[in-house]
């Protein structure tokens, strides 16, 4: 990929579609909206791929011991998108780049960020923040101007979204983009639960509860790390037919036998 011309929507508002969340537990309504132009720091991006996370389906819900969320909303936050365009002093990326937005920020400067031991930035804050961290404001728009806020600081349910440059990570375009939209959140989770949490070692037998997206990242994670056994356990008897594909392709070193529990409600 190159930069040969800047895109034509460059500094200009886009319009397109989004899914958008205007009631807690409500069918999402795909509306047109209106993206702004990125800010400093920013980028605009244009999503070729997004998953579903269950984060997105909580939040939907809108459980109580949950955020409060301002709505009418845009969720998603597993995705992969090209950089249509970028707000001054933007120096990481550049138009037409491949980058997966992730919604932990890093922002290269704070003591957490720069620390192995940690990855929540104290720069701008933790916590639940509904639109951009660094003023606060949103860059989408409903056709009339009323305000549409973001998610997760990602916003991925929309063919164009704009995200702080602290909050994407430059790829490599030869990542199927299927598989490169689940890296910012369910595949980092899992590895990151057996590289940085866990630290599964050379050698470790490890027992993994719940085989979803997150629980074979985990195996994977661990895998990677060379244990010489991974046993998973699941309350799902369809994961046998997982945890027999896991051990034709990685052989002795995986064990995945996905035990069925029998769970009643007394």
């Amino acid at each position: 990929m190159n930069n040969k011309s800047a895109s034509p929507k460059a500094g200009k508002v886009i319009r397109c579609k989004a899914a958008i969340c205007r009631i807690p537990g409500k069918p999402l309504v795909i509306e047109e909206i209106e993206v702004e132009p990125p800010k400093a720091w920013e980028i605009r991006i244009k999503i070729l791929c997004t998953s579903l996370c269950h984060s997105d389906v909580t939040f939907w819900k809108s459980s109580t011991d949950l955020p409060k969320l301002p709505l009418p909303v845009i969720f998603g936050h597993e995705a992969v998108g090209v950089v249509e365009s970028v707000g001054e002093y933007v120096e990481e990326v550049k138009e037409r780049d491949l980058v997966l937005p992730i919604f932990h920020r890093d922002c290269g400067e704070c003591r957490d960020c720069k620390s192995s031991k940690s990855n929540t930035c104290s720069k701008f804050g933790r916590g639940y923040r509904p639109n951009m961290p660094r003023d606060g404001t949103s860059r989408f728009r409903e056709l009339k101007g009323d305000v549409i806020h973001h998610f997760l600081n990602i916003s991925s349910f929309t063919e164009y979204s704009v995200v702080d440059i602290t909050h994407v990570v430059k790829i490599t375009p030869h990542i199927p983009l299927g598989i490169a939209c689940l890296l910012s959140c369910g595949v980092s989770t899992g590895v990151g639960a057996a590289w940085k949490v866990a630290g599964v070692e050379v050698g470790s037998t490890v027992a993994i509860f719940g085989l979803g997206a997150v629980g074979l990242a985990v195996a994977e994670g661990a895998r990677l790390n060379r244990a010489s056994k991974i046993i998973g356990v699941d309350i799902n008897p369809e994961k046998f037919e997982i945890g027999d594909k896991g051990n034709d392709r990685w052989g002795s070193r995986l064990l995945l036998r996905v035990h069925w529990l029998n769970v009643r409600n007394e």
